[in-house]
């Protein structure tokens, strides 16, 4: 079935160095095609132009788009879709057909858009340089026409006398914020004091002087003042012995002026966190991953700061309520591109496609490989996004059950390598090949891709839809046909609760704080009931539990039997020696009545410890009518009025 797009393909074959079979490749989409071009980019301009005036094209051609942007714009129209076919598919040096491969990459390409979700971020150029004398003064003189410049000495030098910036001594204790919204604290800062004649005098020394700044430029060369230095957006740092880097760093703040878009990449549902509840610590997976520092904890939550955040997705990959998820794109968005890609290659005629997934690093190792090397195998399709770390477990699962005989992930400068590790290995024990290629080398890239041995993929794919855990269970099933149970590594967000029966009391004090629910009781029975699909492996009912009788095994449980609740501890309720209601556990009854009953003062006799083996109703009817009533009070005193007060004060 084809994708019926309503744009038409315009098709080059730059310069007759790839071969596209137009009438096959319409037939394998279902989209209108153009005759192929050779030079759209040159001589061929002005039909790139009567396409663009058009607007219902897609050139496919992504070398070249600014070319097409600049066009539109002459043209006053809309800027146009780009499609790269050339450096994912044409040029290669395998033999084998390309057009699977194209037929997918035009399926992706059909797919709706999501609008981006972005906040403004407010610069007024307010810019706190710090550092010694000797690079902080030049900096500020190189910015002092551009930005509002605050100058930090560090190394008590005197001050300057000029009135172009502000120059302040001390010491920062602390530095908090981004781009637009920096605040600072200062202990020992002096100032200067701008009367009299002579050198500069400076106010006396004072701790705690706080500030605020739109940009941070830390010229100190010592430790930055944030995690992951490189993510915080406005803050730049350089060595302060490297001129080059200084120069760049001052320009970079010299362009930090105005109205930017600041991308939200997370969406967060704070009632599914599973960080904590009444203090008994749980779920940390998010907060022990993120690089700055973006995510704190917040009562029994966690709160996400989005002017912090930087994207990477460690978080959306490894949260196991859904609590938090990346959203640019969203999670269900990146699925259904997997599964388009996988879908439209198998319709199109090719046979175990495997799919590669890069960031931007890793595209431009495809560019570089097509045009000076061997190019992509043509059973290699690449998926592209812009945090690879927020490809996880549930979307290496969805590609595999989608058809993909495996799922390479390109390495690159600044991802998350542990936590895409560790996402790999939990793929790997739910039945899908993940090979993780970290190289630098668009050769040694190809040459992988090329030499690789991959294991034939699933026989009948299948597309699952819904939460990233009910994809990652319904592909699980999928690759494991046979398997009931399979074993996960640790620290893995699927598993079964394992109760020491003999140690349990049946007290339910983890069924009250389990976050997700899958702990629960019997409002009818001494029971502790448990639903393993449900439970996220957060630890709070193991740290919760006052006879350490829990303990936590992660594995994924395809059965159906994942789905229901099961008893996993239940014990013979106590019938009231009054009135026979049922109520708590046997033996914990019994125990209580052996530890008290005739050694503890308050069941010293046998009527106050006849009442431990009483249900509440019948406790308390004992205790009213017993000797020294606690209930029982005397007459009601009178009232005391201010007669009775001033006729007692004439008495006396």
């Amino acid at each position: 079935m084809g994708v019926m797009l309503d744009k038409t393909l315009i098709l080059c074959d730059c310069s007759g160095s790839q071969d596209i079979d137009t009438p096959a490749l319409s037939k394998a989409t279902g989209a209108p095609v153009s005759q192929l071009h050779s030079t759209l980019c040159t001589t061929q301009v002005d039909l790139t132009a009567a396409a663009i005036s058009g607007g219902d094209a897609i050139i496919c051609c992504a070398q070249e788009h600014r070319l097409f942007e600049a066009l539109a714009e002459e043209l006053e129209a809309h800027a146009p879709q780009v499609l790269d076919l050339r450096d994912r598919a044409g040029w290669s040096d395998d033999p084998a057909s390309k057009l699977p491969k194209m037929a997918a990459l035009v399926a992706e390409a059909a797919l709706p858009a999501t609008a981006e979700k972005v906040v403004d971020v407010r610069s007024e150029g307010l810019c706190l340089i710090i550092g010694a004398e000797p690079v902080a003064i030049p900096a500020a003189e190189a910015l002092k026409d551009h930005l509002g410049v605050t100058v930090l000495l560090t190394d008590g030098a005197d001050l300057p006398v000029t009135r172009s910036y502000d120059v302040i001594r001390g010491t920062l204790k602390r530095a908090q914020g981004a781009l637009g919204q920096f605040s600072v604290e200062i202990d020992a800062l002096e100032q200067l004091d701008p009367t009299g004649r002579g050198a500069p005098r400076l106010t006396p020394p004072r701790d705690g002087g706080r500030s605020e700044c739109d940009i941070l430029l830390d010229l100190t060369g010592d430790t930055p003042l944030f995690p992951a230095p490189e993510k915080r957006e406005g803050y730049l740092r350089a060595d302060p012995s490297h001129a080059p880097s200084i120069a760049e760093a001052v320009m970079q703040a010299s362009h930090l002026v105005g109205t930017f878009e600041k991308p939200l990449y997370i969406k967060a549902e704070p009632l599914l966190c599973a960080h904590s509840r009444a203090s008994q610590s749980g779920c940390s997976r998010c907060l022990d991953v993120c690089p700055t520092g973006a995510i704190q904890p917040d009562g029994d939550h966690v709160v996400i700061d989005p002017m912090i955040c930087a994207g990477c997705g460690a978080c959306s990959s490894l949260c196991p309520s859904g609590a938090i998820s990346y959203d640019a794109p969203p999670v269900d968005l990146t699925i259904r591109r997997t599964q388009t890609l996988a879908r439209a290659y198998l319709e199109a005629g090719g046979k175990a496609p495997r799919l590669l997934v890069v960031n931007d690093h890793g595209s431009e190792m495809i560019r570089l490989s097509a045009r000076f090397g061997r190019g992509l195998p043509a059973d290699v399709i690449p998926l592209e996004l812009s945090a690879l770390a927020a490809f996880g477990h549930a979307e290496m699962l969805a590609a595999a059950a989608a058809g993909f005989a495996d799922v390479t992930l390109v390495m690159g400068p600044g991802v998350d390598a542990d936590v895409i590790a560790y996402e790999a290995e939990l793929a790997r024990a739910m039945g899908a090949q993940i090979t993780l290629l970290d190289t630098s080398d668009p050769d040694a890239m190809s040459d992988a891709l090329y030499d690789a041995d991959t294991s034939a993929p699933i026989t009948s794919p299948v597309r699952p839809v819904g939460s990233r855990r009910q994809v990652a269970r319904q592909a699980a099933i999928a690759l494991n046909p046979d398997a009931e149970v399979l074993p996960l590594p640790d620290k893995a967000p699927y598993g079964a609760t394992l109760i020491d029966t003999d140690a349990c009391t049946l007290c339910l004090s983890c069924v009250s704080l389990c976050p997700s629910g899958a702990l629960g009781d019997n409002p009818d029975l001494p029971q502790l009931r448990f639903q393993e699909d449900a439970c996220l492996q957060c630890g709070i009912c193991a740290s919760t539990c006052p006879e350490k009788a829990i303990t936590l095994a992660p594995q994924m449980n395809l059965t159906a039997s994942a789905l229901d609740q099961q008893v996993l501890h239940e014990e013979e309720p106590f019938a009231c020696i009054e009135c026979g209601a049922l109520f708590g556990v046997k033996s914990t009854i019994e125990k209580i009545t052996e530890k008290l009953a005739g050694n503890h003062a308050m069941f010293a006799n046998p009527e106050a410890a006849r009442m431990i083996q009483m249900c509440d109703n019948c406790r308390v009817n004992a205790q009213y009518h017993s000797q020294n009533n606690p209930f029982e009070a005397g007459d009601r005193p009178v009232p005391r009025t201010t007669a009775d007060y001033l006729s007692k004060r004439r008495d006396h």
